[in-house]
């Protein structure tokens, strides 16, 4: 990223609040959980219930650093996905996979997406670098590309503009609440009575 790009960024991002968990770990100190500690955590996923479970380790069609991702579900209105796509809806959270391992990444994915849907926040970015320099190239890229559209209540995703991280991030749209969704069919019919 250039110096201009990065400052452009970093102005953007400033009203971005990262959603703290104690399963995303922060870059500067890379943390590797032994293989024992992630199969108790994904035990303890699995027993939580939710259809998140099911991210495959399995190989994924490699992408190259510079190709542009989108994925939309049936349903999504066009509008909807182009706004996506121009980076138009506030980013709420931010999740920052640089320096993790595929199976931290699959991990912290899946802890995000929770979180998210917890707090009912719908639109946010996941950075998961180009992988310029990775073995194979956008190792990372390819699998975050290929997890999101297996998580149920992911809407749509897209490379994001230059200025959150161009191709080395994505925009994801996640599904509304249910409580959200109350809330709004009884704001529709306040208006209309």
């Amino acid at each position: 990223m250039h110096h201009d790009e990065h400052h452009l960024f970093m102005a953007e991002m400033s009203g971005v609040k990262p959603i703290h968990s104690d399963r995303v770990h922060s870059a500067k100190t890379p943390h590797h959980p032994s293989d024992a500690q992630l199969a108790r955590r994904e035990a303890a996923m699995k027993e939580q219930g939710g259809e998140l479970d099911a991210l495959s380790m399995e190989a994924v069609e490699m992408l190259r650093p510079g190709d542009p991702v989108g994925f939309k579900r049936d349903g999504v209105q066009e509008g909807v996905y182009k706004k996506l796509r121009l980076g138009k809806y506030e980013l709420q959270a931010c999740l920052d996979l640089h320096q993790h391992t595929l199976r931290e990444a699959r991990m912290a994915l899946l802890q995000f997406v929770r979180d998210c849907l917890e707090r009912d926040i719908r639109s946010v970015l996941v950075l998961h670098g180009k992988g310029e320099r990775s073995q194979p190239q956008a190792l990372l890229k390819s699998y975050v590309s290929a997890w999101l559209p297996q998580i149920p209540e992911v809407m749509a995703i897209h490379s994001a503009d230059r200025r959150h991280g161009g191709s080395g991030a994505l925009y994801v749209l996640l599904r509304k609440s249910e409580r959200k969704k109350a809330e709004n069919r009884e704001r529709h019919l306040r208006r209309q009575a």
